[in-house]
């Protein structure tokens, strides 16, 4: 059935046809949720609010652009409002009484972020953006972009994204934000010099994933890391590597802090199973630690892993409340 057929049937209140015409855009609206929220759960509220506004509002879409750009619309200003109305979520104390973390680099300014399922994006990231968009959107939904965005005021994030990512005209987004294509340029210059003083754009790029390359500088972070060794492991490292742990606001920056780091952590009874998935396109583990002889393995969390090059440039260290989302047990058996 052609889509303008299915929105007829969805204005006479045809829920079964409002799902058909909005369901080729529910993964890639989820991914801008996730991208405004930097939240997977924050993200599948949003969505589904904005799934509920759109089919109250269906009524009042007048034509004049795509359901697509409509329902992007409806998107952003459901997410624009959940920054107003969400409080500002705390970070969290260094939780390992047994380990005392060195001196960290800096006290990370974004507290709340979660790794985002690459199970999740599966047909999300093959629409083609408009002809302004600046990011590849594969690069735009990294740990580094996403944490950065995650910086700009609310307004910036929602345009440089319609903007740069999405690659919606300064017009467009104009009327998405019921403002004015001046404000739009405006916000977008602002939005751009803040997400250049944030995001590392001097590394090499990636191996691709899955690709011999990136198996083989994974297959050495595995050995390394499953077994302790700090030296093999900073071994990997590019001289400015970053190692955070949201939401606890330790960041180390730079080889020889990140080896005082991992070799405070690493202690002589380090031992970790290491089960490989993939989270915001990149390559990660979930860790599993020994407890004891014959007791299950405990989950610790998931690691992202940022490759630049033959080298690792970052590591993301998340809480063990991320591993259900990725289809992953809080606990290994023997």
């Amino acid at each position: 059935m052609a889509a303008t057929e299915l929105l007829t049937e969805a204005r006479a209140g045809d829920g079964e046809a409002f799902r058909r015409l909005t369901e080729p855009y529910r993964r890639e609206l989820q991914v801008h949720c996730y991208r405004m929220l930097g939240s997977v759960q924050d993200a599948e509220d949003a969505l589904q609010d904005t799934l509920l506004d759109a089919w109250r509002g269906l009524g009042g879409f007048a034509g004049r652009s795509s359901i697509r750009t409509w329902l992007y619309r409806v998107a952003t200003n459901r997410c624009l409002n959940a920054l107003r109305s969400t409080r500002r979520r705390p970070a969290r104390a260094w939780g390992n009484p047994g380990v005392e973390p060195p001196e960290p680099t800096r006290i990370g300014e974004v507290t709340w972020l979660e790794p985002y399922p690459d199970a999740l994006l599966e047909g999300a990231l093959t629409v083609v953006p408009g002809p302004e968009a600046r990011y590849e959107q594969t690069e735009a939904i990294s740990l580094a972009f996403t944490t950065a965005v995650q910086l700009l005021p609310a307004r910036q994030r929602a345009v440089l994204i319609l903007r740069d990512v999405l690659g919606y005209r300064a017009d467009e987004v104009a009327e998405m934000l019921d403002s004015t294509t001046e404000s739009v340029h405006s916000a977008l210059k602002r939005a751009r010099a803040g997400l250049g003083r944030r995001l590392p754009n001097d590394h090499e790029p990636a191996p691709a994933p899955d690709s011999a390359a990136e198996q083989a500088l994974i297959d050495k972070f595995v050995r390394a890391y499953a077994a302790g060794d700090v030296d093999g492991l900073v071994a990997l490292f590019a001289e400015d590597v970053r190692v955070s742990m949201p939401p606890i606001p330790l960041e180390y920056e730079g080889r020889e802090v990140a080896a005082d780091f991992f070799a405070a952590v690493m202690n002589e009874g380090w031992s970790l199973a290491l089960v490989p998935t993939r989270a915001n396109g990149q390559p990660a583990f979930a860790t599993y630690l020994d407890p004891a002889p014959g007791r299950p393995r405990l989950g610790t969390g998931l690691t992202v892993v940022t490759l630049a090059g033959d080298r690792i440039s970052a590591l993301v260290k998340f809480d063990s409340g991320v591993l259900p989302r990725f289809g992953l047990p809080r606990s290994l058996a023997r």
